[in-house]
């Protein structure tokens, strides 16, 4: 027990200390059941609007593949078409480099009319001279 009841049967006094006013205090509410409340709207439109969604989404992905194939095929014919580009300036250039050869150019000039030059010679423009020994072509 507590020591102070005892104190104050020792002592001989009790001492009433007042108790503090309670305010009034409302009662609890009480608790009812209250029903769901009706759904006002449908559920379609949105079904529709993600249908929607889902379909846009397939055709965009569809076109972008065709898209997509289309470019490669025409990558593809674009590589054949350097390849084939390549290999003709490959051709290209080695009959230019044959028939700029040495032999191949004197027989050209034979056969335009030019004639092998018998010596050579330099004009020195500084004072008009010949160096050299140039000598005129045999017919």
């Amino acid at each position: 027990m507590s020591a102070l009841p005892q104190a104050a049967a020792r002592t001989g006094a009790a001492r009433a200390y007042p108790l503090p006013a309670r305010p009034a205090v409302a009662p609890p509410p009480r608790l009812r059941v209250v029903r769901a409340p009706d759904q006002a709207r449908s559920r379609a439109p949105f079904v529709l609007a993600c249908m929607a969604v889902l379909g846009g989404a397939l055709l965009a992905a569809l076109l972008l593949n065709t898209q997509m194939a289309s470019l490669a095929f025409e990558r593809y014919e674009l590589s054949n078409e350097l390849g084939r580009l390549q290999q003709d300036r490959m051709d290209l250039v080695a009959q230019h480099d044959a028939r700029s050869s040495p032999t191949q150019l004197a027989a050209e000039a034979r056969r335009l009319g030019m004639v092998e030059a018998n010596g050579t010679g330099w004009l020195r423009l500084a004072d008009g001279s010949v160096q050299g020994a140039p000598a005129p072509a045999g017919g």
